[in-house]
């Protein structure tokens, strides 16, 4: 079964996510959260700060990565680890697979025709608010 990764990186005030626009499939032209598919051998956390670097030039000394959730689909043979982290200051994100930009939070990530992931973005956004105090302190 593959593993993949999602990653919701919060800046340092908590008031912003970075976010992407997808250049190619699956969800071309939506937006999502940065992430990649954790290679063999690797774990999950090694995989995620790997991705996080690749995709947006953001290195481990900036973000405390959690891991928080989660999703196995069975019909695709695969699962998605979902990883949660608080910027400690402010970064220039930069990647070439996405286009990056800074999402404010009051958007409807639930909305399908915007954002991929079936819902799955904003049911996750959701369970971070609900636990922030706890995995957002550093």
């Amino acid at each position: 079964m593959q593993g993949y990764n999602v990653l919701m990186i919060y800046s340092k005030d908590m008031d912003r996510l970075l976010m992407c626009k997808r250049l190619k499939n699956p969800y071309m032209g939506l937006r999502n959260l940065v992430g990649g598919k954790i290679e063999s051998g690797e774990t999950g956390i090694e995989a995620a700060y790997r991705e996080l670097f690749e995709e947006t030039s953001i290195t481990k000394e900036k973000i405390t990565l959690h891991h928080v959730m989660d999703f196995t689909y069975y019909l695709h043979q695969c699962y998605v680890e979902v990883y949660v982290g608080k910027l400690r200051c402010d970064v220039e994100v930069s990647g070439d697979e996405n286009e990056l930009y800074w999402s404010d939070l009051n958007q409807d990530f639930f909305d399908m025709s915007l954002f991929a992931g079936e819902g799955n973005i904003g049911h996750m956004i959701e369970q971070v608010k609900m636990s922030k105090d706890r995995l957002l302190t550093d």
